[in-house]
């Protein structure tokens, strides 16, 4: 009975853990060091590149400009398998180097942006008092004056 006891409590602690999880937000956003994605090279140096050609797996259409991406290593040596997630893979793509990216885009970026765009620290997606795309208008007002108080 003890063992059947203990068993149903580390079940529910184990299904409880990924709910209190969803709860933690971590914003990254372009100019921050761990950010991935598509990169608006308009008005920058001349990036670096990983490739000289672009990679493009999938029939892409040349009368859409190139894309230019900064990737984690080894999503530009796998792109095949990993160009949906960046929703690319009938376009053609330059891969930036992290070097450029480090040295040249992100600090510009943040002195142009500052760090309003999100990033570690920032309170930009800090969603606590909205009703996050609900559409109910909760109020998480713990004064006693929200609904159902």
């Amino acid at each position: 009975m003890k063992s059947l006891i203990a068993i149903a409590a580390l079940a529910v602690a184990t299904l409880a853990t990924p709910a209190l999880a969803a709860d933690v937000g971590v914003s990254i956003s372009v100019g921050d060091p761990g950010f991935y994605g598509r990169l608006d090279i308009g008005g920058y140096s001349q990036p670096q590149l990983v490739y000289h050609q672009p990679r493009v797996m999938y029939r892409a259409s040349m009368h859409r400009e190139p894309i230019y991406l900064r990737v984690p290593p080894g999503h530009s040596k796998n792109w095949r398998k990993h160009c949906r997630k960046y929703d690319a893979c009938h376009d053609r793509v330059y891969f930036v180097r992290d070097d450029w990216y480090n040295r040249d885009y992100a600090p510009r970026y943040r002195e142009q942006h500052g760090n309003r765009h999100g990033g570690m620290g920032s309170d930009r997606n800090d969603h606590r008092g909205n009703d996050n795309g609900r559409g109910d208008h909760r109020d998480n007002d713990r004064s006693g004056s929200g609904r159902n108080h």
